[in-house]
This record gives structure tokens, C-alpha cells and sequence, in this order.
């Protein structure tokens, strides 16, 4: 846990008490602050009066006496309207925070010596920071990965000289962090998405830059116009030495980007290649190659970077995120890729396009506006598709004289038919894909149980190769 002792002393309220509200309480309370901890839900209350924590009714407080008002990252703060909680603050005069600040404000005030790396974007997040954090450990790197990634950001193990974070941060933690200072901030890509929370596309671009404008360092992609607008303008003002530009398109105008499947620094008019990603299953496709790109310069930026040789070995040996394009062994010459996190056609393109062809899908759940349609461009990489709960007719209807498909029902059915399809198949590497383009409500609790469920699936077949940790 880090201790935070800013509040030492003082009265503080805490709102929403899921993981990462509790994990905040007590980092507060360890430090010393007086702590008022409430939520909505009756649920999150008794998990933290189980917690040892001190529950209360906030609409009852005389709301002057707080320092602060720290608030869970899921509150509202301003659209579509701020929260209640949100509102008593500011007519009291209480500023208005999260853990992410809580975070920067005791890192200020131990040191600059405890490297921070944060990373946010609207796609491929979770990926970077992992990667990044991967790649660091294997260096021999002292390391703490953790923020909207899994592990709350404050339970994390304590600062200390040297040690690395890398956190990954929702534009919702970023929105409650003011003086954010990063040593090396990435931003990813800016895509609509949460405008439920930030009113605007354009409010949503402005909350993630926030993220690089106050780091030391900033590394920023230019593949869509937002990101781009933000690179240019941080370089007017930062200088092109303080951020890196990076780009998955090939020949693009950046600093970090991709040369023939390799990851490539430019500089001084030199081109010096860091990571050939050639051949690594966990990093396939544009979107991971923009995630590389990403980790590599974040690497490079750092107060102490490491070398290109340390990068590239990282690389090779990164295992990947669990159900996102996550290789869990073969059977022969059948690849089985557990991409359970495709919760909507846009991740399922991304996983389509990783592969030439010989697909065999496994689509289906409970669907969303819009189903497959958008992805029929690349129905012809598919060999044949297996249709699983609430979508199957409405998938079968997008299908019909496009892909031959089978109705499985169930997961069970669809992995033993697409295993025992890909086995016949010709072709030197047929796929049996689990990216279902649709929500697992219908049958599972979540896309990891839904993910987890197929790995076991996977895992009992005659034959199978696992993957290292796939088991």
C-alpha cells in the first residue's frame, strides 16, 4: 500500500467504495487522515465497514469540515450532470479529486526519484502498460504495474528510490488528477468514446491531454486527428526533444514508428531499429504494432532509458494480455486465440485483420448496435463461423450466402466443431478464433469468465501444445 499522508490530520470524505475506493480509504486512513467513507450502493458500504473503514451518510455531513472530496473514478463529475456528492463539494468549497492525484501528490512529495510512466488512450492501454511494464521487469527493472489496468493504483507496493510505476489511466482518473506530472506520459489515440461522460468529442481530447501536457516527457501518437493536433502543439511548446511522435502506419511523419514489421527510432536523420516484431504471436497486428511503438518510446524516454537490445528482448518474450488476441497453444497446425475481450465489431476487426485467413470464428452473445455488419470486408478471411447464444439468427442473417457458418448454441459445441474443422483444413495455419464481437452477458458473468471458460476448453483437447501460462 502506499501510505498518503497529504491529508494527515484532516477530515476527508471518500464516494464509490468498489475496489479502488476502499484501496484509497485506507491508503488515506495509513496516513493519518480522518476518514468518511460513502457510496450509493448499500453494497459498497458494507464492503467497507467490513473493510474496518468509517461509513457514513454523506447527505448528512456539514460538508465545510472536509479537506477534500475523493471521488471514485465510475462518479460523475460533470456530464451528464456532476454528482450530487460533486455539487455539495463545490458549494462548500471542497476541491475534488481521485487516487490518481492522491498518487502524484505523495510522489511529489518523497522524491522525483520513483519514475512514472502513465499511460491512457482511447484503444490499447491495457496492452502498452503491460507490455511496458513487462519489458521493464525483464530488464531487472524494479516494477509496479497497476490504475484502471487491475490493481488499484494505491494499493501498489510503497515508493521507493528506483522503483518503476506504470499506470495506466482512464480519461475519468485523468479528469479528477490536476497537477498529473508523469515523468513520461502517453497518449495513445483519441477515438469517440465516454462522450456520455465528457459531453463532447472535443472535452473528451481535452481531458487526455491533460495526461502528456504535464509529464516531463510525452509521447503521443498521430494516426487520428485529435492525437495529432495534441503531438503538434506539445512540440510548440515541450520542443521535439520532449516528445516523441509514434505511428503504426508505415512511412509516416514520426518519431517512432514501423519499418517493414520492425520498430524504428528516427533521429538526427539516422533510422535506428529497436524491435523486430516479426514472429511474435502476443504483438500481431496494426493496433499491437502501435502499442509497441508506444512502449519502446515511453522506454526511451525515461530518466534512465533502457537500450534498444532490453526493448526488443522484452518484446519477444511479452505473453500478452489475457483474452485480448491471446495465443494459447496449437494442436498440429491449429492456432487457438482466446479474444474474449472483443466485446463489439470494432475489437473484432482488430483481430480479424491479424490474420490472412483460414479463420475459424466463434462470434456470437448478447449483440450490439450495429452487429457484424461493418465487418464484412473481411468475411472472406473467414474459412467458417460458429454462431453462439442471443446473436446466432441475427448474425446467421449477416452471414447468410457471405461465410458458411454452423448454429452451435453454446461455447462447448462451437469450440469442439471449429477444432475439428481447422484439424481438416489445408492451409499451413488454420485459427480457431473466440472473438465474438458481442457482449457474454447472455450466457457468462463477463468477458474473462467467457475467456476463461473457452481457455479450459482449449485446454482439454487431445494434443494440445499450451502456451506458456495458458493453462
Amino acid at each position: 500500500m502506499i501510505r498518503i499522508t497529504s491529508f494527515a490530520g484532516r477530515r476527508v470524505a471518500v464516494f464509490g467504495l468498489g475496489a479502488s475506493g476502499i484501496a484509497t480509504a485506507k491508503a488515506l486512513v495509513a496516513g493519518g487522515a480522518d476518514v468518511v467513507a460513502s457510496d450509493d450502493s448499500a453494497a459498497g458500504v458494507k464492503a467497507a465497514a467490513d473493510a474496518g473503514l468509517n461509513t457514513a451518510d454523506l447527505k448528512d455531513a456539514n460538508w465545510p469540515v472536509f479537506s477534500a472530496l475523493i471521488l471514485a473514478p465510475g462518479v460523475p463529475l460533470t456530464h451528464p450532470e456532476p454528482h450530487w456528492t460533486v455539487r455539495a463539494a463545490r458549494l462548500a468549497g471542497v476541491e475534488v479529486i481521485g487516487d490518481l492525484e492522491l498518487f502524484c501528490r505523495e510522489r511529489r512529495a518523497q522524491g522525483f526519484n520513483m519514475p512514472l510512466i502513465a499511460i491512457t488512450g482511447t484503444n490499447g492501454k491495457s496492452t502498452t502498460t503491460a507490455l511496458t511494464a513487462h519489458i521493464l521487469k525483464e530488464a531487472g527493472r524494479d516494477t509496479q504495474v497497476g490504475g484502471n489496468i487491475g490493481t488499484a493504483m494505491l494499493s501498489l507496493a510503497p515508493f521507493e528510490p528506483g522503483r518503476h510505476y506504470v499506470i495506466e489511466c482512464s480519461s475519468y482518473q485523468v479528469d479528477l488528477a490536476p497537477s498529473l506530472d508523469a515523468s513520461v506520459g502517453v497518449l495513445l489515440n483519441v477515438t469517440p468514446d465516454h462522450l456520455d461522460r465528457h459531453g463532447t468529442i472535443e472535452n473528451y481530447a481535452a481531458v487526455k491531454a491533460r495526461l502528456v501536457h504535464g509529464a516531463q516527457k510525452a509521447v503521443v501518437g498521430v494516426d487520428d486527428q485529435y492525437s495529432r493536433a495534441i503531438a503538434d502543439k506539445l512540440r510548440a511548446t515541450k520542443g521535439a526533444t520532449d516528445v516523441l511522435r509514434i505511428s503504426a502506419k508505415p512511412s509516416a511523419d514520426c518519431d517512432v514508428g514501423m519499418d517493414g514489421g520492425k520498430v524504428v527510432l528516427h533521429r538526427g536523420g539516422s533510422v535506428t531499429e529497436i524491435a523486430d516484431l516479426s514472429g511474435i504471436g502476443s504483438l500481431r497486428g496494426a493496433h499491437n504494432a502501435e502499442n509497441a511503438c508506444a512502449a519502446a518510446a515511453a522506454l526511451l524516454s525515461l530518466p534512465s532509458p533502457l537500450g534498444a537490445a532490453d526493448i526488443a528482448r522484452g518484446m519477444r518474450t511479452f505473453p500478452g494480455l489475457a483474452h485480448r488476441m491471446e495465443e494459447l497453444g496449437r494442436v498440429g497446425r491449429t492456432l487457438f486465440v482466446n479474444d474474449s475481450k472483443a466485446t463489439n465489431a470494432d475489437s473484432t476487426e482488430k483481430a480479424l485483420v491479424s490474420f490472412p485467413g483460414n479463420i475459424f470464428w466463434i462470434l456470437g452473445g448478447k449483440p450490439k448496435a450495429g452487429g457484424i455488419t461493418p465487418l464484412t470486408q473481411y468475411f472472406d478471411r473467414v474459412a467458417k463461423a460458429y454462431l453462439i447464444g442471443e446473436a446466432t439468427e441475427e448474425f446467421a442473417a449477416t452471414l447468410d450466402g457471405r461465410v458458411a457458418f454452423e448454429r452451435c448454441g453454446t461455447l462447448d459445441v462451437a469450440t469442439a466443431a471449429a477444432a475439428q474443422d481447422a484439424a481438416a483444413a489445408d492451409g499451413s495455419e488454420p485459427v480457431v478464433l473466440l472473438s465474438p464481437a458481442c457482449a457474454s452477458f447472455d450466457q457468462f458473468r463477463n468477458f474473462e469468465v467467457r475467456g476463461d471458460h473457452f481457455r479450459t476448453l482449449v485446454a482439454a483437447l487431445p494434443g494440445i501444445e499450451l502456451k506458456r501460462g495458458a493453462a
